[in-house]
Parts: structure tokens; sequence; C-alpha cells
């Protein structure tokens, strides 16, 4: 079993207070942690706060000479910009965090967020393409981007010139989401600066990046797998033969999600990506009709819009363990393990209802593996 479906058993638990958001940023910042190690890191430490004091260990133990973690004044620089800029941060696990992204098994623990994040509920589809892209191919973007979102599609893009502009443009009024490659508060290109605000307005800016980092072409391939991740499908409609736009459609394909193309004439270099797509099994798009037929007509779990409800009571559940947990808590906290063989139960058992006791927001973590009724 590999460490990525390791993963997926243990589901990560988002920071419950001020302190552990500061330290899940400062792990995530420090050098040489990218998605999968800070998962990893806080599967085997526990905590961010254990992982960011053990990582100068792991660090000469792997022959790194003077690591450094992440100094605090650098996320508290990072806290005041998005402070300033109205940004959000959105943690893995939290009720927030865009759920199409949980199965990735690289996906961003958090993201900084301006706008809406109503619209991450909502089903999406990806439109990406050529920045230097014909009037067809601008139209067709505009048409397709109009129509899904009469159906009630979010639209997702890279806020890129050319066909991620215009279907941004299309979906301002029914929903848009634009995955940024630098900072949420770094607009790029700057022509896009009256796109950008309006979409924080009716829809929602998203970035993995420190806030005011300037993107690099590096940023590129890393933003395009959150473009493809939370969609159900890719639609190209522009791409030259060797594109940004392939590599999107390469993850959407790598995580399961459909990926159609819209065809172009052979002699003209924007639709040569295209119709290799097509020519290698990509789904033909002519119209909003030919996606939504495309889509599965049995979502995955992780594609359906949750309906916003009040928790139940876990006695109004019959939750006997649930209740069991509850009644041996209390304001001190006690190791895990002690709760375990209390109440006679597997770890296996106890696990996930520990998570959904947490997530109510019932019981809370401490640091040392300690749980406590939540005050």
């Amino acid at each position: 079993m590999t460490e990525e479906q390791l993963s997926s058993y243990h589901p990560t638990l988002p920071p419950t207070t001020e302190e552990d958001r500061f330290s899940w940023l400062r792990l995530l910042r420090s050098r040489k942690v990218g998605p999968a190690t800070f998962r990893r890191l806080l599967r085997e430490q526990g905590s961010a706060q254990n992982a960011l004091a053990a990582l100068p260990e792991m660090a000469r133990a792997a022959g790194i000479k003077g690591y450094e973690i992440c100094p605090p004044g650098v996320i508290e620089a990072e806290l005041k910009a998005a402070k300033a800029a109205n940004a959000r941060l959105l943690c893995l696990g939290s009720a927030d965090f865009p759920t199409a992204l949980n199965d990735l098994s690289d996906a961003p623990p958090m993201l900084w967020a301006i706008g809406d994040v109503s619209v991450l509920r909502k089903p999406s589809i990806a439109m990406v393409g050529a920045r230097n892209c014909s009037s067809l191919g601008a139209r067709m973007a505009r048409g397709l981007a109009t129509d899904l979102g009469k159906q009630g599609y979010v639209v997702v893009s890279g806020l890129a010139r050319g066909i991620d502009t215009s279907a941004h443009l299309a979906a301002l009024n029914t929903g848009t989401v634009a995955v940024m490659a630098g900072g949420v508060d770094v607009i790029y290109p700057a022509e896009n600066t009256d796109l950008a605000r309006d979409i924080a307005q009716s829809g929602l800016r998203l970035s993995e990046q420190p806030m005011g980092v300037t993107p690099q072409a590096r940023h590129f391939p890393r933003r395009n797998r959150i473009i493809s991740g939370l969609a159900q499908a890719v639609v190209v409609v522009e791409a030259a033969a060797k594109s940004g736009s392939l590599i999107t459609a390469r993850d959407a394909l790598d995580q399961g999600r459909e990926v159609l193309a819209v065809p172009g004439h052979p002699f003209d270099a924007r639709a040569a990506g295209c119709n290799l797509l097509i020519r290698d099994g990509a789904t033909l798009a002519r119209s909003a009709e030919d996606v939504i037929e495309a889509l599965p007509k049995q979502q995955p779990e992780i594609f359906k819009v949750p309906v916003p409800e009040i928790a139940p009571e876990p006695a109004a559940l019959g939750a006997t363990l649930h209740r069991e947990i509850l009644a041996r808590l209390g304001p001190s906290p006690i190791a895990e393990d002690q709760l375990i063989r209390d109440i006679a139960a597997t770890a296996g058992e106890i696990g996930p209802a520990l998570v959904d006791l947490e997530l109510d927001g019932r019981i809370q973590r401490q640091p040392g593996g300690l749980l406590s009724l939540t005050a």
C-alpha cells in the first residue's frame, strides 16, 4: 500500500485554533515541505507543532546542513497581508475546504481565498485554452461558459489572458472560480485587474501560494492540478500541441475527471492540442449539452452538493459509541490510549467516531495526543 493510499485512511484533521493555523502555515512554508511531506509529517508527528520541532533533526539526519524552519515573522507578515486583502484561509479537512480536492494525493493543505466560498459547493466545469486564442476560440469559450452557467455549473479557470479571460467574463453572473498561480492578492496578468476584482465580488479567487508571491513559470503546472481537481470535467477550447492546457488535461485524467476538447481546423496550430486530445480519446465538445452529457451519470460523493442542516445529537442517531466517548471525556484532557482502554474498543472503531465528534465541535485535541470536551 502506497503512502498516498495510507493517507486516505487517516484523514487530516483541520486546525481548530489560531495557534494551530499559524503552525500549519509555518510548517507548509518551511523549506522542502510540500503537500505530500506536510501530510506525512502531520501523520507521523501528530500535530504541526510537533512536526516543526522535529524538522531540524530530520533535516540533519538527511544530510541537510544549516536547516531552519520558517521564521514566525514570515507567517505574521503573510497573515497581515491576508487581512489587508480580505483573504480567508481554507484548511484541508475543514467544512469550507473544496470537497472535490479531498481525494487528491497532492491536495494543497491550505488555500487562500478572496470572494464567495459558497461557490465551491456547486458543481464545476473547468475551461482552459490558449492565451493567444482566435476570435472564434474566444467566442466558443464565452458561449460554453454562458450556457454551462445557465445549467447551474460554476466555471473554473486560471485568470490567464485568452480563453481563461473569456470564460471568466461570461460566467461572472452565474459563478466562476479563478485559480491563481501566484499569491491570491497578486493579479497576473495586470490587464485582468478589473476582472479579478469582479470575480472577488461575485465568485472566488483561490491560490495555494503565499500572499504577495509573483507567479513564476514553475507555479503554473502546480496551479493546473487545482483547476482540474475542482471540476467534474475539463474542457480544452484551444491549445497548441505543447501547452499548459494539455498539462491540465493530463492532470484531469490522472484525477479521474472527464476531458473534453473543442475541435479545430487542422491548419490552425492553436487547435493542434485539441485535435490530438480527441484523437487519443477525449470527448468532442461542440456545446454545453455535449459537456453535460459526458459527465458520469452517478457523480462521486466528492462532487455532490452538501445540503446544510443542523447536526443532530449523537443520541438521535443512536450512536452508542459517540455517547460513550462524550460520557468519558471532561474538561480535563486524557490520553486517547486511555480512552480506548476505558471504553474497551479498538482504535479502528473509535478513530472514526473521534473524527466525527471533532468535526462537530464536541471534542478537541490537545498537544501530546490528549482529548477533552470542547469548552
